[in-house]
């Protein structure tokens, strides 16, 4: 649906006509008709916005998002506010109930992939006690000096592989390399068996089958340890790993490690956007307050790059659409356009980046890494009163211990040994993906002449 509204606009201007379109379950608008080829001025999800209807006022329908986003329209009358009313209610219970469902098919294939994740490790323990009891009875029998080793317990039970082979039948995770070591530890213990057997009585063969040397014993029970390649941790990793700590970094609901980079595609825009939604609360531990400019700054470049996917999802899947289509149509210089969001955007990043990586180095002033990240990065573009913003703002930084803190999933995370491990393997993983994705941008820049020097 397509139709003149009036939106209001602030008390001067008060209300103005504009041009709306409902398409795709986005409600955009122009200043009018004519100009639509221009580029849309705002627009807004009606999935996730309120539609509320003024008590008094019969021409009048609002649209809001909570804490972030409003419409305030009017129609010509009555009568034509009902249509949009109607219009608007249908895209949203369209939109609502289409969304639903794929959450709830992103559920169903989350437990399912859970719960063979959970067989899986089942079967990898089963493995692992039969390697034990291996190792435990091998000791055992050496200790003794009997030279006896029980064919019973050396050999992996049937029971446990018919066990894995029946998993297998009802499972998509590929363990046939469990089974096929597993088949090789076995045919290795039967071969080290010695061959005098059958020069011995009857009643002895079996005692000496089941009675390898010392030394057989002892080349046993290293194959066994070098041949179980199942990416099983050792002792030791293992109990890093049960030591190691969440941080925020390891539980993001979207990272740029996450990101696929496939050859000549772009980077993706959707995943780069929530990837930047996601590093946000970043800036809140660092200081709500004070760095509230800032995080408005980068927040707002993120929803002007989001608005023009928006206005056409399908021709716009990459970042480097974006841009592209911008320098054809010659608006990269117009300002918010979505060149010049990305390009504050990505120097935002940088920022952000150059103070993480201060940090995993180990430096533990936060105020001295957030001025050198800043140095490095933002403060070159900035004039003088935007530098004293923000030597307002690193001067309120917390200490590192109250950052650090301020980073664990759960209170009191940040005094276990782990934590600080954690804390610098999920950096490492993290930042070079991050890093990846700038330069790419960088270079996106440089080959069309788009940064700019301009101080603001």
């Amino acid at each position: 649906m397509e139709g003149v509204l009036y939106k209001w606009t602030n008390y001067i201007s008060g209300w103005q006509p504009r041009w709306f379109v409902l398409e795709g379950g986005t409600l955009s608008y122009y200043d009018s008709q004519e100009d639509a080829w221009k580029g849309c001025k705002g627009s807004i999800k009606v999935s996730v916005c309120e539609i509320q209807v003024h008590p008094s006022d019969f021409t009048r329908v609002d649209l809001i998002i909570p804490g972030e986003q409003y419409f305030y329209l009017r129609a010509i009358n009555a009568a034509e506010r009902q249509k949009w009313l109607v219009a608007l209610g249908t895209a949203k219970a369209c939109l609502t109930d289409n969304r639903t469902k794929r959450e709830k098919e992103l559920q169903e294939n989350t437990d399912a992939l859970k719960t063979k994740m959970s067989e899986l490790r089942l079967y990898r323990d089963l493995l692992l006690q039969q390697v034990n009891k291996i190792q435990e009875s091998s000791q055992a029998e050496m200790a003794a000096d009997s030279g006896e080793v029980s064919k019973g317990v050396l050999v992996l039970s049937q029971a446990s592989l018919r066990l894995i082979k029946q998993y297998i039948s009802c499972s998509n995770i590929n363990t046939e390399c469990l089974i096929a070591q597993t088949s090789k530890i076995n045919s290795k213990t039967e071969k080290d068996i010695p061959t005098e057997e059958a020069d011995l009585p009857q009643e002895k063969q079996e005692e000496v089958s089941l009675s390898p040397t010392q030394n057989k014993e002892e080349k046993v029970t290293e194959e066994i340890q070098a041949d179980l390649v199942v990416n099983e941790p050792q002792s030791e990793n293992k109990q890093e790993e049960e030591d190691k700590v969440d941080t925020f970094f390891s539980t993001m609901s979207h990272r740029f490690s996450d990101i696929i980079l496939e050859d000549d595609s772009g980077i993706p825009t959707q995943a780069f956007l929530d990837s930047c939604y996601a590093i946000v609360p970043v800036l809140d531990k660092l200081g709500p307050t004070v760095f509230a400019p800032v995080k408005i700054d980068f927040v707002g470049n993120i929803k002007k790059i989001q608005q023009k996917v928006v206005s056409d999802p399908e021709s716009f899947p990459t970042l480097q659409s974006i841009v592209q289509h911008e320098v054809e149509t010659e608006v990269t210089q117009v300002r918010n356009s979505a060149t010049e969001a990305l390009l504050w955007l990505k120097r935002g990043l940088k920022f952000l980046k150059e103070f993480l990586s201060e940090i995993n180095t180990g430096i533990k002033d936060v105020q001295g890494a957030l001025n050198n990240a800043y140095g490095k990065t933002l403060r070159q573009y900035h004039g003088w009163v935007v530098r004293g913003v923000f030597a307002l703002a690193l001067r309120a930084a917390p200490s590192y211990e109250g950052f650090m803190t301020a980073l664990v999933s759960h209170e009191g995370d940040e005094l276990k040994e782990g934590f600080t491990t954690g804390m610098h393997q999920d950096l490492d993983f993290y930042l070079p993906a991050m890093e990846k994705q700038l330069s790419i941008l960088d270079a996106l820049y440089e080959e069309y002449g788009l940064e700019s020097d301009e101080i603001v």
